[in-house]
């Protein structure tokens, strides 16, 4: 009787393992980066065994990916029924994530990761931002089907350079609001 109590929360240990492992992961990147980290510290800072961390990610890259997605809420696609409307919402919500402490922590942790780095930087352009790229085409597609922009606008580079806009912004402040300027320089883009 006493296995099957031990079998009967082995689930919910599992929920809180992983929550351990991405937490120490998280203070331990913020801590001593991403080169200095390895699995051993952080399976000794979460309290979970390297096994545990080995049956759900294949390296460290893998799981620091993990972790930093973790702090992000997932981004909603708008259908207001107006690209500008959707743009505007979209980039609401970027600067709702973005400008916290933790948001900003996040940016940090990901452009340092990622620039020393590439295949932390392969997993994450894989697993979050390709996803993410693919959803926001459909916001351009609703906009050419509606007539709003040209049929060959390319909602990757769309994307690409909303991103790149974005982070230029996050660090060097506009004299403007951050999302006036996003907005306006994306006014460019889509003319």
């Amino acid at each position: 009787m006493n296995n099957s109590r031990k079998k009967s929360s082995g689930r919910p240990r599992s929920a809180e393992s992983h929550q351990a492992m991405l937490k120490a992961t998280l203070e331990l990147l913020a801590e001593v980066g991403f080169e200095k980290m390895s699995i051993d510290a952080i399976a000794t800072r979460g309290g979970v065994g390297k096994t545990t961390i080995y049956r759900r990610y294949k390296s460290k890259d893998e799981l620091v990916a993990d972790a930093i997605e973790s702090m992000r809420e997932e981004v909603l696609i708008p259908d207001t029924g107006s690209l500008w409307s959707d743009m505007d919402a979209l980039i609401e919500n970027a600067a709702q994530i973005t400008f916290t402490p933790l948001g900003r922590q996040a940016v940090s942790m990901i452009i340092s990761s990622a620039a020393s780095n590439p295949g932390f930087a392969q997993i994450y352009w894989e697993k979050y931002l390709q996803p993410r790229r693919q959803a926001f085409a459909v916001v351009i597609e609703r906009a050419k089907a509606r007539h709003e922009i040209a049929m060959s606008l390319d909602a990757g580079l769309v994307f690409d350079t909303m991103s790149g806009i974005m982070l230029y912004a996050l660090i060097f402040p506009p004299k403007e609001s951050w999302t006036s300027y996003i907005r306006h320089a994306l006014s460019l883009l889509l003319k």
